[in-house]
């Protein structure tokens, strides 16, 4: 089966989320902090699982542009000035799943470690 492709993406008016319907019929809200802590850029994920970073201090992040590449990905421009994130159709779709709980589970990463997200 191959994977969900977005048949629309659109940056809430509040630039506090991005909406990303699939051609699977599923709809998502994504955080805007949610999409910048996990941002699939080497500077968050560094080059290999060990080298992740966390990423706090995020909570009023907000979206400033969402930039076509290609018919592949978007890359996100945030308000802090972050902005290399490619994200991919499959990047997403798996952040479509659950994202309340995966922002949820990050803040709960985020206060082991001694951090916050405010």
């Amino acid at each position: 089966m191959s994977q969900p492709w977005p048949t629309e993406i659109r940056l809430a008016s509040d630039r506090r989320s991005l909406r990303v319907a699939f051609d699977d019929g599923r709809t998502a809200d994504l955080p805007a902090e949610l999409l910048r802590c996990e941002s699939p850029s080497a500077e968050v994920q560094g080059h290999s699982p060990s080298e992740r970073k966390l990423v706090g201090g995020k909570a009023d992040v907000l979206i400033a542009s969402v930039e076509p590449v290609g018919n592949y990905a978007v890359r996100l421009v945030f308000g802090d000035g972050h902005s290399t994130g490619i994200y991919g159709w499959g990047y997403l779709a798996g952040m479509a799943e659950d994202p309340e709980g995966r922002l949820q589970r990050y803040r709960q990463e985020l206060q082991a470690a001694g951090l916050t997200h405010e």
